[in-house]
């Protein structure tokens, strides 16, 4: 009896370690914390990966992951509800949730507008192929897929940094290209034309990302009284403003809708403003295109993506772009 009771006993004792040693890896795998980026920036911010670097994930149920906006433009990561309708900007889904929230597709997940090395974390308690989506940028998306314990992983975090890289030094090449073609593109109505910022929209299999130019091609340009110089944005996916004087007043970015008061739509769709001094405050509101168009959708008006001015008086006019003028985005006109 004695010896059935220790071979009982060093049975249980075996069924024990057994379920351990089965528990402890799956925690551990259950708790792991993921870490990815949020844009990419030239030195000079004047080129902006508009990304989430790496933009397609695959973790495990219970994992987490962290990214971190290290730019000087601002992103959201946020997750909506399957069929939520995207909530205009700066509202949220709506509002922001804290940093740690969990995403189950229920309710949705905002970390609200983020830059300079903060971080956002979200937690994944259920499998799924969840969308992950920027507020501000609208062709800025990637996907986390949530795998069950039992299923491999096809990646570790050591090639999602990789990757990252590789996608941000791509995507910064990318808007250098753009920025080349500036004016070239630009000239189509005007010989006094500026290119009001350029971007590419790319795609891969988690989504899409933009390689955006923050920057007014021919930042300085001299013309004569009574001349009208043009500003195209040549950007698809990334609103710009062409603001003189003092940025009207207002929370954002209500501020900068809708044009000033005296600006005018040309028969070409174009807006189109008299400035009579260098101290005028003049605004063109959002310029930019819509978003793409989508079967099953209505057809979408013309975006404005067109601004003229006609310069009444000699002076030297300084102007920047409300939206990204911290990235340095300015000009000026020097009327003669």
């Amino acid at each position: 009896m004695r010896r059935f009771c220790t071979s009982l006993h060093l049975l249980l004792t075996f069924c024990c370690i057994l379920a351990l040693a089965v528990l402890i890896p799956a925690k551990a795998a259950g708790a792991e914390v993921w870490r990815a980026v949020v844009g990419a920036q030239s030195s000079n911010l004047g080129k902006q990966a508009l990304a989430f670097l790496a933009n397609e994930l695959w973790i495990h149920v219970g994992d987490s992951i962290t990214w971190t906006f290290p730019t000087d433009e601002i992103h959201t990561v946020t997750f909506l509800k399957p069929g939520q309708v995207r909530p205009p900007f700066p509202v949220g889904c709506p509002g922001t949730t804290p940093s740690g929230s969990s995403f189950t597709g229920a309710s949705c997940v905002n970390s609200g507008t983020l830059l300079g090395g903060a971080t956002y974390t979200v937690t994944f308690p259920t499998a799924g192929n969840f969308k992950l989506v920027c507020l501000v940028h609208v062709r800025q998306t990637g996907t986390v897929h949530v795998l069950n314990l039992t299923e491999t992983l096809p990646h570790d975090q050591a090639f999602y940094d990789r990757q990252a890289q590789k996608e941000g030094a791509e995507l910064l090449s990318d808007a250098s290209g753009l920025e080349g073609r500036g004016n070239s593109t630009a000239q189509q109505t005007s010989k006094n034309e500026v290119a009001a910022g350029n971007a590419s929209i790319l795609g891969n299999g988690g989504g899409s990302h933009t390689a955006a130019v923050m920057r007014f091609s021919g930042e300085t340009i001299i013309v004569r009284v009574g001349d009208t110089v043009e500003w195209t944005n040549l950007g698809p996916a990334v609103n710009h403003t062409v603001t003189f004087g003092a940025e009207p007043p207002g929370p954002f970015p209500s501020n900068l809708m809708p044009p000033s008061p005296g600006v005018t739509t040309d028969s070409d769709g174009a807006l189109h403003a008299v400035i009579g001094s260098p101290s005028a405050n003049v605004n063109s509101g959002f310029l930019g295109s819509p978003g793409q168009e989508v079967t099953g959708s209505p057809q979408l008006p013309l975006g404005v993506t067109r601004f003229r001015v006609t310069f009444m008086a000699p002076g030297t006019y300084n102007y920047i772009c409300g939206l990204h003028d911290d990235l340095g985005m300015v000009g000026r006109v020097i009327v003669q």
